[in-house]
């Protein structure tokens, strides 16, 4: 038999042994209102199944999940899988007329995609307004039957979810900054899995609590579900080994602190080798933008081992809030595993090269308002001065499938219409840099194009950190640096060996990041900050990847029960 015809034999007989032993998850998400106790008050929110967080999904690697989401809330809503590549079922990827017109107040949508070749820790949250504040949770991959971890045989698993809690209504919060056009106001507390914790002022006799026994070891998956906060993360007098992020492998990472911007999830092994006691898990914000007011509490979690008696818990020693060294640190020691079953090396050929920068800005108050950011104009946001605005009556998504024009133009630059000092402090308030025009404008790429971009924060009103998601794809991180980035020096610091691979990445603040990645799944893409303040304001695009000419590369028609603008 010829070489050829036993390789498709082979592929065949794989491909039989991934289907047979993969298995469809179905479920239901009911979106109502419940009413809950926290801060000593109770609160109306948005909720999936009356719980908050949200259910958690577990599957296995090549599993097909089938959600039937249910709108009883009376807010319009979408569901985005954090992280899921959605081949050929980009119209279940979520974000509000980017994919899919929102499901309506009394409407309802499923949601149906495969998890092929994704293993860890993602998870899924609302994309419509500000939602997501409490319609969130876990999304756990396990490798499917007869497969391994890549690290020692946990023990136990557990899921820790960071996340914030206004004493209002989030959509209402986001409204009213909306049209002052100031900043919203800040969370009134931070939660783990749902709880503030007892360090508030508040004490709540719910605390979320991990029990554990002596010596095992524990694989940890935390998830930070915050709309507008990074976090640090401690347990008291244990130290943890980083071995995944983003649902990718890493390289084996001992660190005492994690960083978490919204959106990343890492997983860690922590040993429990400690005195029995009572421990603190512990996180408070790491908030890098210099002079912005922030809630600097904390949310607290214990970790109890048996025959503790002790009757208060050992705190960490968290970073101080703008410990940018630290964050750094952790960012930029992560390595991929290159023996990952899933590991994909590094395209070396770049077809699209873009620079773009990103930060702040302004807009244009309006004929007769009156507007309450700074100079008395709109706080916004933009990526080299195109500040993104989503349409009104139809998805991104189904205009290029059907065509539509008028809805987006293809025309936003690969480098920012005018060169200056970005990260110079002095020209944070400069009026001349600071307005920026709203527009729809979105990147078109070839299919199976490989793009890099180095993004470039800026200085403009605030220089701070901010973590960018890419819907689709994950990506390599080539290299992190600060200052404004320099291409004859800063290439030769790139990684395309074992670099680490996400799908969100927190550009440092008052510096660039460099990532890479393969442009295989034809529909449009969003890439955005995840800090949802930023949303609104403009701080994203979207990549349109055309169809590449075959059945597995072109863009499939929408369900029949694709929610209708």
């Amino acid at each position: 038999m010829a070489p050829s015809s036993l390789w498709a034999v082979g592929l065949v007989v794989a491909l039989s042994f991934l289907t047979a032993s993969a298995d469809i998850v179905e479920t239901s998400f009911h979106v109502k209102n419940l009413t809950v106790n926290r801060l000593c008050q109770n609160q109306v929110i948005t909720a999936v199944n009356e719980s908050l967080p949200g259910p958690t999904l577990r599957v296995k690697e090549g599993d097909t999940v089938v959600v039937h989401v249910f709108n009883k809330s009376p807010y319009n809503l979408t569901i985005h899988w954090h992280g899921v590549f959605q081949r050929l079922t980009q119209w279940a990827d979520g974000p509000e007329f980017v994919t899919q017109c929102p499901i309506r107040p009394g409407g309802n949508y499923t949601y149906k995609f495969n998890l092929m070749g994704q293993v860890g820790t993602l998870w899924w949250h609302a994309h419509s307004q500000w939602l997501r504040a409490t319609v969130y949770g876990a999304l756990i991959i396990r490798p499917r039957d007869g497969q391994k971890y890549p690290f020692v045989k946990p023990y136990r698993e557990d899921t820790i979810m960071l996340g914030e809690w206004w004493n209002a209504d989030p959509n209402d919060v986001e409204s009213a900054a909306l049209a002052t056009g100031a900043a919203p106001v800040n969370a009134d507390a931070y939660t783990i899995n749902g709880w503030p914790g007892d360090m508030n002022t508040c004490r709540s006799n719910i605390t979320y609590r991990l029990d554990v026994v002596p010596r095992r070891t524990y694989l940890l998956r935390i998830i930070n579900a915050a709309l507008n906060t990074q976090f640090f993360f401690k347990i008291a007098n244990h130290n943890l080994t980083v071995v995944a992020v983003d649902a990718a492998y890493t390289n084996p990472f001992q660190t005492g602190v994690l960083v978490l911007g919204p959106g990343q999830t890492t997983d860690v092994l922590l040993t429990a080798n400690q005195s029995p006691g009572l421990y603190y898990m512990a996180a408070h914000p790491y908030a890098s933008a210099v002079g912005v007011p922030f809630n600097d509490n904390s949310t607290t979690a214990i970790l109890a081992y048996p025959n503790a008696t002790q009757t208060t818990p050992i705190l960490p020693a968290l970073p101080d809030f703008n410990d940018t060294p630290t964050a750094f640190t952790f960012s930029s020691n992560l390595t991929g595993l290159v023996t990952s079953p899933f590991w994909s090396p590094v395209p070396r050929t770049v077809d699209e090269n873009m620079f773009i920068t990103m930060g702040l800005g302004l807009s244009e108050c309006g004929a007769n308002q009156t507007c309450e950011g700074i100079f008395a104009q709109r706080m916004a946001a933009s990526m080299n001065n195109h500040s993104f605005v989503l349409p009104p009556r139809i998805s991104l998504l189904e205009a290029f499938f059907r065509n539509v024009s008028g809805v987006y133009t293809t025309d936003f630059p690969d480098r920012p219409p005018l060169v200056f000092d970005y990260t110079n402090v002095n020209n944070s308030f400069n009026q001349s840099l600071l307005m920026t025009p709203k527009l729809t404008s979105v990147k078109k790429v070839k299919f199976n194009s490989t793009v890099q971009i180095v993004f470039q924060n800026t200085a403009l009103i605030g220089i701070e950190n901010h973590p960018m998601h890419l819907h689709g794809f994950n990506f390599h991180v080539l290299a992190q640096g600060f200052g404004n980035y320099d291409p004859a020096n800063d290439s030769r610091k790139f990684n395309l060996v074992n670099p680490q691979e996400r799908n969100t990445l927190g550009v440092p603040v008052g510096g660039w990041a460099v990532i890479r990645f393969r442009a295989n799944n034809p529909g449009v893409w969003f890439i955005h900050c995840h800090l949802e303040v930023h949303l609104p304001w403009g701080l994203g695009t979207a990549f349109l990847v055309e169809n590449g000419g075959t059945p597995e590369s072109t863009l499939p028609p929408p369900p029949a029960d694709f929610p209708q603008c």
